[in-house]
């Protein structure tokens, strides 16, 4: 239900706020530093606490403030677009009401749970003629940004190979795939999906829309964080247990002493910080000793692909890693790169000669370096100025989904999967 803003109007930008975790609260601070190009009118959250602290913080009224989105879209507020990060179980369906009310729509990934789910949003994304972008934080990245231009100008000719590893990191595992909202594959979506579905989309990114995925074989399990594994003499919850001063994995650890990974702990009025965490670590998910929580995602996954052109990826995630990072190797015809994030090293095969271009600057930005903020940046420009051009829309995004879901299916059934384009 679009408002009634015209093309050349300068009123800013109506957004609605569906899902108000970490996520909408990194976009939504875009509009907070650029309240002329964009308004939150309505939020949509099951959590009463953080759906009137962000309703207070934007000054939404009583009656835009709604408790779920079936809610919301029997009454809908009257906006441009839906910015929607829900729990990745909960993206169909709010995006293809969205769409059927003819929101323009910034989605959190992974898009959905099947790629029959993707294609469906897509579809009617086309039939409704709305706007639908996915929040793929690397393609607004300034290291991959520049990766991509290397490539597309064939500065070390062609692409010959790409070996990536997705570094996921201890604490990052143990709070989100261990014992937070993405443990389970049926309540949120495959590991390889939830965490690389942002790589797998910039590797096919990065090669171009003309390059199309071939086969894909995977192998990968939950291979430590099981029950059996549990080491003698552990409790169900580190807050009770004895030997968690020498556990590494222990949550009293990486909540209490060193205070991470607790942006998403609810203060209550009449709490303070560590009365929030105390009662998580005594009663919440978080406190969960990492061999009791009843997971099922994998620990450590490899997914081999091979695209139609003959270029073969290698893709690596590592979850039990002490720092959180990716690497990327790419063989070219004409040399070589390597990136961590941080640099870019490229040696060209004539002269030996070797490049460094220095991104490490650009980490004290905030969110992913400003590439979270800029996704928001440029979907408002569209909407608000007519720009010609949307970095990262839902139909660009299906290949990569496509390729998450057959990685999957491999694992899971130990056979090579085979990809029409």
């Amino acid at each position: 239900m679009l408002s009634e803003k015209t093309d050349n109007s300068r009123l800013p930008t109506s957004i609605v706020a569906i899902g108000v975790g970490n996520r909408m609260r990194t976009y939504l601070h875009y509009l907070e530093e650029h309240p002329q190009e964009a308004r939150l009118v309505a939020v949509v959250e099951c959590n009463e606490l953080r759906r009137n602290n962000i309703a207070d913080q934007f000054n939404i009224p009583q009656e835009n403030r709604f408790s779920d989105y079936e809610a919301f879209f029997s009454t809908p507020v009257p906006a441009d677009a839906v910015f929607i990060c829900t729990p990745d179980d909960q993206h169909f369906r709010p995006c293809l009401m969205a769409i059927q009310h003819g929101y323009n729509v910034l989605l959190e990934k992974p898009i959905a749970q099947t790629y029959e789910e993707c294609l469906v949003l897509d579809k009617a994304a086309h039939d409704h003629n709305v706007i639908v972008c996915i929040c793929h934080v690397m393609r607004y990245y300034p290291c991959y940004i520049r990766i991509k231009e290397i490539v597309d100008r064939k500065e070390l000719g062609e692409v010959i190979s790409i070996h990536h590893t997705e570094r996921v990191g201890l604490d990052r595992f143990t709070h989100s795939y261990v014992r937070g909202k993405w443990k389970k594959k049926s309540e949120s979506n495959d590991m390889f999906t939830a965490k690389c579905c942002h790589d797998v989309d910039f590797l096919l990114w990065m090669l171009g829309p003309d390059v199309h995925c071939k086969a894909v074989t995977s192998f990968g399990s939950l291979r430590w964080f099981r029950s059996e594994n549990a080491p003698q003499n552990s409790a169900r919850r580190c807050i009770d247990c004895s030997i968690e001063k020498d556990c590494p994995f222990s949550a009293k650890d990486l909540y209490w002493r060193r205070k991470d990974w607790i942006r998403n702990i609810d203060v209550y009025a009449g709490e303070t910080q560590d009365d929030a965490i105390m009662r998580e670590l005594k009663t919440g998910d978080i406190g969960l000793c990492v061999y009791h929580c009843n997971n099922d995602v994998v620990d450590h996954q490899s997914v081999l692909v091979e695209m139609q052109n003959g270029v073969t990826i290698n893709i690596d995630m590592e979850c039990a890693t002490v720092k959180d990072y990716r690497n990327l190797h790419i063989i070219f015809s004409n040399g070589e790169l390597t990136c961590d994030e941080k640099t870019i090293h490229i040696i060209r095969f004539n002269g030996r000669k070797e490049q460094v271009i220095d991104f490490s600057n650009t980490l004290s930005d905030k969110y992913h370096a400003g590439a979270d903020l800029r996704i928001v940046e440029e979907f408002l420009h569209f909407l608000c100025h007519n720009k010609n051009h949307l970095t990262s829309l839902l139909h660009s995004s299906l290949p990569g989904h496509q390729l998450c879901f057959a990685a999957e299916e491999s694992r899971m059934t130990g056979k090579t999967i085979f990809l029409e384009p």
